[in-house]
């Protein structure tokens, strides 16, 4: 019985020696120079201050870095609610190793300890006993047959082995070193893990800004670059997407793209000063939430093209069969939202925005609208559709969801408008003009609602010639299907060209040789079921229209894509 005691006595000692070294930290408050009752306001303010000052990349002077390690130390605490409490508490963020919120005493808050029989042995920070005001806190260890804690058996093996405490304690335990480890008690949310594929195929060319953040996982403030990262992409929602490069396991993709990071983390923003010219730009200000947001605001897509109403004309500067759509608004500058926008349609729209006084300018009137902001619209063929008055930004997600809809909307009569319009042309010349297969045209000439697509292939100028001749004379003729066919009635077939030595990526989704070695070729394509057949003999119109009725009779067989084929203009 005296050994036992005397190895509790041990125990308890080693405890308050334990406790007290570990209490040895650097105080937060302090460090940060912010009042105990300081919001988390303020205390965000006070770090950023303070680690921009020693930030390694700007103070050289001795000392710098491990002041700057200690600020993040020192918010790591305070920004965690959990952690901030455990500090408050016990004097550590981690709380009181190993021992659960007791009942509240009534002994002024002094530590005791109280040594019970086999299975009862424990001892109390705080007041015990009574019903006091302040708090308590115990651990009881059983003996043998104890049911509660751990036996005495357990007791140098845990403290000394290198497990936990009972092995399943849930309070955590003591690591090799001899230091306790609390288990996590939730991490914070992390941002979007991007790598070399998630970039190529999400990032680049998709029309929205994204706010990068390059870290290594040696580097100090990595949990507050992500912090402030998040909460602008928060408020920005909608307008610009945010994600992470961790540079140890994407070290080719951040020396590709010249993000890699020396001595701190960096914050890079991806955006579009063009339909087609994208840029990287990194933020090197003050580290703080609002001046990031002002950055990140300053380069999104600048394609929307400011315009004098008074003298704005809807029929100037047409490319292609593009509608044209414009922002009118009291604004002295192009709002976030129609910026976004301008971003992720730069490629089947042609942006505009003008700044007016009100609904009375006649400018204004002159296009029907009777509310501001509005945004009118024209199709290719001139025609002009008030699309949307009196518009209301809630936010910015829900806005640019919902004035994505009307750009789909009216991007697809345009389609039908343009399709008409084509039809009509040929009917009244009587002939038919080949078109040059672009991307501007591609949903239009091959779109899902055309069963066959025939694309004459070309890699001369001479090859162009006779194939445009050939399907001049094959597209005027009515090529059926069988009688006893499904559908019972007419194919629709449409007919292109397409410059091989341009668009060379897109044979290649066909066939892996993209059809190099020919001069020329009939493509038919079926889009919707995505398979494909070639003609590559040599080519007369008789073979041309054998090759597509055989197309519409089933008599060839069809091959599947090796991939979805994309024009590159």
């Amino acid at each position: 019985m005296k050994l036992r005691l005397f190895l509790w006595n041990f125990i308890l000692v080693f405890l308050f020696i334990v406790v007290t070294i570990e209490s040895k930290t650097l105080d937060p408050y302090k460090v940060l120079g912010v009042d105990k009752n300081a919001g988390q306001r303020d205390i965000q303010k006070a770090f950023h201050k303070l680690s921009l000052k020693y930030h390694p990349d700007k103070n050289k002077e001795k000392g710098a870095q491990e002041k700057f390690a200690e600020i993040n130390n020192a918010y790591d605490i305070l920004s965690d609610e959990q952690k901030r409490k455990n500090y408050d508490l016990y004097g550590d963020e981690k709380g009181n190793p190993g021992f659960d919120p007791g009942n509240a005493g009534g002994q002024g808050g002094y530590t005791y300890f109280t040594g019970g029989g086999p299975g009862q042995g424990g001892f109390n920070f705080g007041p015990g006993g009574g019903q006091g005001g302040s708090q308590s806190f115990s651990f009881s260890f059983g003996g043998p047959g104890g049911s509660s804690g751990f036996g005495f058996e357990d007791i140098f093996q845990n403290f000394f082995g290198g497990g936990g405490m009972g092995g399943g304690s849930q309070f955590g335990g003591f690591g090799s070193s001899g230091k306790f480890q609390s288990r996590d008690r939730g991490s914070r949310k992390s941002l979007l893990s991007v790598n070399s594929e998630y970039y190529r195929k999400e990032i680049a060319d998709k029309g929205i800004t994204w706010l990068l953040l390059s870290y290594t996982s040696s580097l100090q403030g990595i949990q507050q670059f992500e912090s402030s990262v998040q909460e602008v992409a928060s408020s920005l929602q909608g307008a610009l997407k945010a994600g992470s490069i961790n540079c140890d396991t994407s070290a080719s993709l951040c020396k590709e793209l010249g993000m890699s990071p020396r001595r701190a983390p960096r914050i890079f923003v991806y955006s579009y000063k063009s339909s087609d010219a994208s840029s990287l730009v990194e933020y090197n200000g003050e580290m703080e939430t609002k001046s990031l947001k002002i950055f990140c605001q300053e380069h999104l897509p600048r394609i929307s093209r400011r315009v004098n109403m008074a003298q704005f004309d809807s029929e100037a500067g047409t490319v292609g069969s593009l509608p044209k759509v414009v922002l009118l608004s009291t604004k002295k500058n192009t709002p976030v939202i129609w910026r976004a926008l301008s971003g992720l349609y730069r490629k089947r729209f042609m942006f505009y925005d003008a700044e007016v006084s009100d609904v009375s300018d006649p400018n204004v009137a002159r296009l029907g609208v009777d509310a501001l902001p509005a945004i009118v619209g024209w199709l290719s063929n001139g025609e002009k559709h008030v699309l949307r008055t009196g518009i209301s930004v809630k936010d910015l997600k829900s806005s640019i969801q919902e004035l994505s809809k009307l750009l789909d909307s009216f991007e697809s009569r345009n389609r039908k408008i343009a399709s008409e319009k084509s039809k009509q042309k040929q009917s009244e010349s009587g002939n038919t003009q080949i078109p040059l297969l672009k991307r501007s045209n591609f949903d239009d000439i091959c779109g899902d609602g055309t069963p066959v697509c025939v694309i004459g292939v070309f890699r001369s100028s001479k090859a162009r010639e006779k194939l445009e001749k050939i399907l001049s004379v094959v597209s005027q003729k009515s090529l059926s299907r069988r009688p006893n066919a499904a559908s019972g009635g007419r194919d629709t077939v449409s007919y292109s060209l397409l410059d091989a030595t341009n668009q060379q990526s897109f044979l290649n989704a066909f066939d892996k040789s993209g059809f190099r070695s020919s001069d020329m070729l009939l493509l038919a394509y079926k889009r919707k079921r995505g398979k494909f057949v070639t003609f590559i003999d040599e080519l007369m119109t008789e073979e041309a229209e054998k090759f597509i009725s055989s197309v519409l009779n089933g008599d060839v067989l069809f091959s599947k894509i090796r991939q979805t084929p994309e024009l590159k203009y």
